[in-house]
């Protein structure tokens, strides 16, 4: 009996030193892992070529970004690689078009940002209206923002040219002298085609090779513009053909009154009369505005430079003393109407 005892309490003993020891393996297990983790880490970046002791310890977040940031880099890889295909698709169609590698490097130089596709739909519409690629690389290089334009804009603006006749090739003048007919408001337009319809009395023929010949006329000022036509026709009596035929609307007003009129007063230049008849043989009007000055003076004009110089100052100072005198007349009539207005409860007289 006291045998027995003394076993029992001997495994009451044993109890605590069992659980102590199963504590210190489990804790000495969960060390070696953690060492054997963090080897197998130092390995890797060992096998990688970084250096053994150059490793830090990845914290968890890190590594949950880990996957996330893999995902951000191959979007941005798919995103090159796709635009490289398009890209591609878009050199090898320019190619098609006619276009030189010359003139496709041009292209995409000055692309500014647009998709490809949209400069390829902008230049397929320059195509359709008669356009080689010369003029086309000219106007892009002329007025980039050609290039932002919506592509609808584009068509409508390229359905309204044609009606004015300005397609099958006649839009290379146009758009090298005047690019921004594609970006400035169609009303400006239509409002200069009106002025030369309705006021000028051109034909709808003449108004096109007007378009066509001087398209400078589309930025003029409509006052301005049936000022001048008025200048040739009845001041110089030139005709409806010879004002197309000579592209006389391109020419400045201030180089057509100074030339027109020192032929005047030298007696070599007079205006018409109602049958077109003159004392004297006036000059063409190419050798009055298509030449240079030097040879205008030589052959023209028969006359010096010091000479024409001192007319252009004269007839400068006239300009200036007749829109005093105009803006005079103005106030002065503005007065008078003021006068006669009848004040506030007073009647107008019958």
């Amino acid at each position: 009996m006291a045998a027995l005892g003394w076993q029992v309490s001997a495994w009451h003993r044993l109890i605590p030193l069992t659980w102590s020891l199963i504590a210190r393996q489990t804790a000495q297990l969960g060390e070696q892992k953690r060492t054997t983790a963090l080897l197998l880490r130092k390995l890797t970046t060992v096998s990688s070529g970084g250096g053994l002791g150059e490793s830090p310890f990845v914290e968890p977040q890190k590594c949950a970004q880990e996957p996330e940031h893999r995902t951000g880099l191959t979007q941005c890889l798919l995103e090159k690689q796709r635009t490289a295909v398009e890209r591609g698709k878009i050199v090898s169609s320019l190619l098609d078009m006619g276009f030189s590698d010359v003139h496709v490097n041009e292209l995409l130089s000055i692309q500014l940002g647009t998709h490809p596709q949209q400069l390829l739909d902008i230049i397929s519409e320059l195509i359709l209206l008669g356009l080689n690629p010369e003029p086309v690389c000219v106007a892009f290089k002329r007025s980039p923002q050609l290039l932002k334009l919506p592509i609808m804009q584009m068509k409508k603006r390229s359905s309204y040219l044609r009606k004015l006749g300005l397609g099958e090739g006649k839009l290379k003048r146009v758009l090298y002298c005047c690019p921004e007919i594609f970006t400035m408001r169609q009303r400006d337009i239509e409002i200069i085609v009106g002025v030369l319809k309705e006021k000028c009395l051109f034909t709808v023929k003449q108004v096109t090779e007007i378009l066509h010949r001087c398209p400078c006329v589309l930025r003029e000022d409509p006052g301005e513009l049936e000022y001048k036509f008025q200048y040739a026709y009845f001041r110089m009596g030139i005709n409806h053909v010879d004002v197309v035929k000579t592209d006389f609307l391109q020419y400045s007003m201030t180089k057509t009154k100074e030339r027109h009129m020192f032929l005047e007063r030298l007696g070599r230049y007079q205006t018409p009369d109602k049958k077109g008849q003159t004392l004297v043989p006036n000059p063409l009007l190419k050798d009055i505005l298509r030449v240079s000055e030097a040879e205008f003076l030589a052959k023209t004009a028969c006359s010096s430079a010091e000479e024409f110089e001192v007319f252009k100052k004269l007839l400068a100072r006239e300009e200036e003393e007749s829109e005093g005198r105009m803006a005079d007349d103005e106030s002065l009539e503005e007065e008078e109407e003021e006068e006669e207005e009848p004040e506030e409860g007073e009647e107008r007289e019958p």
